[in-house]
């Protein structure tokens, strides 16, 4: 669990002792994508706004899906800007379902940044154990920070493409079950899922506060759903599917992203099914 999540008492002691860590504050919601202004209402302290947007998607990008990873390049670029340095760990948090702040830590992770850990129940957790908040806009030192890999689509993380998702054994659909049975579709064009794949929800790693489930929890949720084996996910754009990446990571499960999701999928026309799995 330590190599990705970290919990409030641990980020308490580390700014507290004034260690290094860069804190960065990942808030998005499907329907409030900019966090922004609930960022400069209240923030952990020393907390950087990345906008998942604009800094964590690359919109020029045609054909992979609604929030197509950006290139390494770009990343490094944002990346100093927020501060972020060689060999100083992060902290990723966010205010809705460990979304932003898992897109984050995948991305991160997949441009070669190791140290990076999601902060277990984000900003509810932090507040309900009575942690100090700050206002304003916070502008950090610039970072050093390099990045290994450009292709985040081959970099450090597993990866999909649709053609390996269309034939993967073991594909997790992170959706809302109504999604995923295609009785609703908020956002893409076509409703239903991709052909054999089982529908766990990003929300079914956490407990009702937000926190992710235990070790064991997740093993036990991992195997039932063919742990044995590597895991393919997605989910509506690739945001949400990275909630179960680092869940079923802390859970010592390899799965691999496709980036994608169904908002790449379903614009291809490419088969659908709908109904239970």
């Amino acid at each position: 669990m330590a190599d990705v999540f970290v919990t409030t008492d641990e980020l308490a002691k580390l700014l507290d002792d004034g260690g290094p860590v860069t804190v960065l504050d990942v808030r998005w919601q499907l329907a409030q994508p900019d966090g922004r202004a609930d960022h400069e209402r209240a923030h952990l302290p020393g907390a950087v706004y990345v906008s998942l947007d604009d800094e964590l998607s690359d919109h020029t990008v045609d054909g992979r899906g609604r929030h197509p990873l950006p290139s390494g390049s770009s990343l490094q670029r944002v990346a100093r800007r927020w501060g972020v340095r060689s060999g100083v760990p992060v902290v990723v948090y966010d205010d809705w379902n460990r979304a932003g702040s898992a897109r984050a830590w995948w991305v991160l992770r997949a441009a070669g940044i190791e140290d990076v850990r999601i902060l277990d129940g984000g900003l509810r957790a932090w507040t309900a154990a009575g942690r100090a908040l700050e206002a304003g806009p916070v502008e950090p030192t610039p970072g050093d920070v390099v990045v290994l890999h450009d292709d985040l689509y081959a970099g450090a993380m597993p990866t999909l493409t649709a053609e390996q998702a269309a034939e993967h054994p073991n594909l997790l659909d992170a959706r809302a079950p109504e999604r995923f049975r295609g009785e609703l579709e908020p956002v893409d064009p076509v409703a239903g899922h991709i052909p054999g794949a089982k529908n766990l929800p990003s929300t079914s790693v956490l407990t009702a506060d937000g926190t992710r489930l235990s070790e064991d929890e997740l093993s036990a949720l991992a195997w039932s759903f063919g742990g044995s084996e590597q895991v393919g996910v997605y989910c509506g754009s690739g945001v949400t599917a990275a909630v179960l990446v680092a869940a079923l990571s802390a859970a010592g499960v390899d799965a691999a992203l496709f980036p994608g999701s169904w908002s790449q999928w379903s614009a291809q026309e490419r088969p659908v099914q709908t109904g239970d799995q």
